[in-house]
């Protein structure tokens, strides 16, 4: 799996994976969101386009994250959710816990970090 990672305006980061996010690949993304969201950052998006398999331990480590973003004060919400993903998320009542968006634009108007 291949993160990208690109600050698309101060000290608000786009994290995209690509490929399956599972129990082998999952631990680099918990990595990636850590860093960024114990840091001075103030909103993470997670662009899930490229995204084609996620398995619970990959939906764990985005919650994991937007627990971590919740006492950090930190805005965290997912975007590009394909319909494999997102029938993941809705099996798990996630939907209504995270803020999910079509794309980054729509995104950052609805957390209000407009760039």
């Amino acid at each position: 799996m291949r993160i990208r990672t690109e600050e698309i305006a101060p000290r608000i980061h786009v994290v995209a994976p690509e490929g399956d996010v599972d129990m082998s690949t999952s631990p680099l993304l918990r990595e990636r969101l850590s860093a960024l969201l114990k840091g001075e950052t103030r909103g993470v998006i997670v662009d899930l386009s490229q995204v084609s398999y996620m398995d619970s331990s990959g939906i764990a480590t985005l919650v994991e994250g937007l627990q971590l973003s919740q006492r950090n004060g930190i805005k965290f919400a997912l975007v590009g959710l394909n319909s494999a993903v997102r029938a993941a998320f809705e099996v798990a009542h996630l939907m209504e816990v995270f803020q999910v968006a079509d794309d980054v634009s729509t995104c950052l108007v609805r957390m209000g970090l407009e760039r």
